[in-house]
């Protein structure tokens, strides 16, 4: 099996991207990671787009095939990567096997979606449409399964609800010093405690935003990485897995089943454990959803998570495991084929050491992708070149 290298990175401005459509967004990302891995579309073997809903959110399908002419990289194989919020991770995960496998030396991944041109009704619709048929009916969204976790979770673990504000006030402070991020805006505790309720006991800030936006990542062969650079990054482990399509079949509703098989799964195959992480990307669609993963990828016990919050384990500048540098969905913004692709970014840019005024200490680093609330999940583990 290949040793699989990332050697180009990049990622559009994220946020309500005006007169700009999908097809846009994918061949800025896809230009500016191939210019920054000095490599010629015309070299790329396989183009993996990862895009949940092009076809719902603006009628165009056929993504891939048109970004391979956009790009010129033909005559490379295309394909489009679905897997909800998580078609990002999916992507990766396609990306990274075609490597592996030998079937291309040569892969670029691009993820994107256009969002902000419909309501926030209309969006959420499309987004709940990937919930079972039997919960949809009745009006369930995610938001609504979000918040009643964050209940169960905040009673059942004697958990302040402060320290959810806590992950928020975080978060933005992180995605200020983040050029490409949606939200460049600082807010404070009481901000977030007073904001107006989505479900309760969530409110406003415990939520990412409709975002417009694309990443791309270039991955190639150890060996042909090096006859482009000396400095690349490694994912030395990745793994993907699928919980219940009816989350209220689940035997814990705080333990998300995708989150600890596919941790388990990159874990061994990189032969690494939690500590060893030293930086870590979480989808935070909503807070909630950092503490679980906190949890069910070994950096927390259960329902411990909220303590290392409240203590400042996961501060960018003083924690321990600094989560969500980039100021993750919260604040960087959630354009769905495009989330799991820039927390990889922000890794390689991590352990790159080209994160700027985001710079933590890093050679190790991980990015879970989170697909509808739990259903599936991938994650990545990335080292830097030794």
């Amino acid at each position: 099996m290949e040793r699989v290298a990332i050697i180009g990175a990049s990622m559009t401005q994220f946020g309500q991207r005006e007169g700009e459509w999908v097809m846009d967004l994918l061949a800025e990302a896809g230009e500016e990671c191939l210019e920054d891995a000095g490599v010629e579309a015309a070299d790329v073997e396989h183009l993996y787009v990862s895009n949940m809903a092009s076809g719902e959110f603006e009628g165009q399908t056929g993504v891939p095939n048109a970004l391979a002419h956009d790009l010129q990289a033909m005559p490379a194989y295309t394909q489009r990567v679905d897997q909800t919020s998580s078609s990002g991770g999916a992507g990766i995960f396609a990306a990274w096997q075609s490597v592996a496998s030998g079937a291309s030396d040569v892969t670029l991944l691009v993820g994107g979606e256009k969002m902000t041109h419909r309501s926030t009704g209309e969006a959420t619709d499309v987004i709940a449409s990937l919930t079972h048929p039997v919960e949809y009916k009745t009006g369930v969204t995610l938001p609504s399964f979000a918040g009643l976790t964050a209940r169960h979770y905040l009673e059942r673990f004697d958990a302040p609800r402060e320290s959810l504000a806590k992950v928020a006030v975080k978060n933005h402070k992180n995605g200020l010093d983040n050029p490409k991020a949606q939200f460049q805006k600082e807010i404070d505790e009481e901000t977030a405690l007073e904001s107006p309720i989505i479900a309760d006991p969530l409110r406003l800030y415990d939520f990412c935003p409709i975002t417009d936006g694309s990443a791309a990542l270039l991955l190639c062969s150890e060996d042909v990485a090096q006859e482009y650079t000396d400095d690349y990054v490694v994912i030395s482990g990745i793994d993907g897995a699928t919980d219940t399509h009816v989350v209220h079949e689940r035997e814990d509703p705080t333990v998300m089943g995708g989150v600890v098989e596919s941790g388990k799964g990159a874990y061994e195959m990189s032969g690494l454990e939690p500590e060893d992480i030293d930086v870590a990307e979480l989808h935070d669609m909503f807070t909630i959803l950092e503490f679980l993963q906190m949890e069910g990828l070994g950096f927390a016990e259960q329902g411990e998570a909220w303590k290392l919050v409240e203590e400042g384990y996961t501060e960018r500048d003083t924690g321990e495991l600094p989560v969500n540098t980039s100021g993750g969905l919260k604040s960087k913004g959630h354009p769905l084929g495009a989330s799991g692709v820039a927390q990889a970014v922000e890794i390689y840019e991590q352990l790159m050491g080209e994160a700027g005024p985001r710079q933590v200490d890093a050679n190790v680093g991980l990015a879970c992708n989170v697909g509808g609330f739990g259903n599936c999940v991938i994650t990545t583990i990335m080292e830097a070149a030794q």
